[in-house]
């Protein structure tokens, strides 16, 4: 799938929830995708900082788009597993989520996420994923 693509994909299997946090697709191959969470207020906390429910949120969406992206349509899958880190605050400034697959099987995808400061490319948050593929 190409950028467009992955971009429309977003308005057509997403929650309008995930739509209100604005991601933009930056890349996106057979084996990951990368989205811009941009700054607002909407997602901030005191301090300017992005709240952890929206990185959790943009990094769900990120995997479940190179899953899409992998197999170049939209295939139906849930979250089984998503096990997180937050590694330092993201304030000030976009995020830029970084998904990887590590493996895809008949039934299961395993990936691996990383969302860094857009200006400085500081990891401050990883995860890992697995997806049940239905």
């Amino acid at each position: 799938m190409n950028i467009p693509q992955l971009q429309t994909a977003l308005t057509d299997y997403f929650a309008p929830w995930i739509q209100a946090l604005g991601l933009e697709v930056a890349a996106g191959d057979t084996h990951q995708v990368t989205l811009r969470l941009p700054l607002s207020e909407q997602l901030a906390r005191t301090g300017g900082m992005v709240c952890g429910q929206a990185m959790m949120a943009a990094a769900d969406t990120a995997m479940a788009l190179a899953v899409f992206s992998h197999f170049g349509q939209f295939r139906p899958c849930t979250t089984v597993q998503m096990s997180s880190s937050f590694l330092k605050p993201l304030s000030g400034q976009d995020g830029l989520v970084e998904a990887r697959l590590i493996r895809i099987g008949k039934s299961l995808a395993f990936g691996e996420i990383d969302i860094r400061s857009a200006a400085d490319g500081k990891s401050v948050y990883r995860a890992s994923a697995t997806y049940a593929l239905l």
